[in-house]
């Protein structure tokens, strides 16, 4: 009979001790959940900042967005590499056209110090050499990196969709 209490009394704490330890593990996916959506927010607003570079034709603001060695990849143009050749290719672009466009988010992925966000865009070009305007229509592909306990854009590619 006291073997039976004893074997009873066991069995109770090792499934109390589960049960706490399912708590424990709900808790800390709830949190980690919690976590991920505050910096994918970060992130959204880190794209809606790169968006009014992008509209404003402010290369400084785009520059800034970056990460010290991140790399600017246009379509049919050279990379823009480091800070001051991100400054440069956005200098070029922005002598060249003036756009007019709304992102659209996808998807973003965070994993640590890093993360992922595969957009669209769409609006106008006008070129400024003739004054014409066109659509614009491109998908994004940019990978950020956590710099300073800040998102940036480390990687940025995109090509035109039309």
């Amino acid at each position: 009979m006291k073997q039976l209490a004893i074997y009873l009394f066991a069995t109770i704490i090792m499934a109390s001790c589960n049960e706490i330890k399912q708590q424990s593990t709900e808790i800390n996916k709830e949190k980690t959940d919690i976590m991920i959506k505050e910096e994918k927010q970060k992130i959204e607003k880190l794209l809606s900042e790169y968006k009014k570079s992008l509209n404003a034709s402010d290369a400084k603001l785009a520059q800034s967005l970056y990460t010290k060695d991140g790399i600017f990849m246009p379509t049919m143009a050279p990379s823009g590499i480091g800070s001051e050749g991100i400054l440069k290719s956005y200098e070029f672009v922005f002598s060249q056209i003036q756009l007019n466009i709304e992102f659209f988010i996808e998807e973003i992925e965070v994993e640590g110090n890093m993360a992922f966000a595969v957009t669209s865009s769409k609006g106008t070009v006008k070129i400024l050499a003739t004054g014409a305007e066109a659509p614009e229509e491109n998908r994004e592909l940019f990978v950020f990196e956590k710099e300073n306990g800040e998102w940036k854009i480390a990687r940025y590619m995109f090509n035109k969709t039309k």
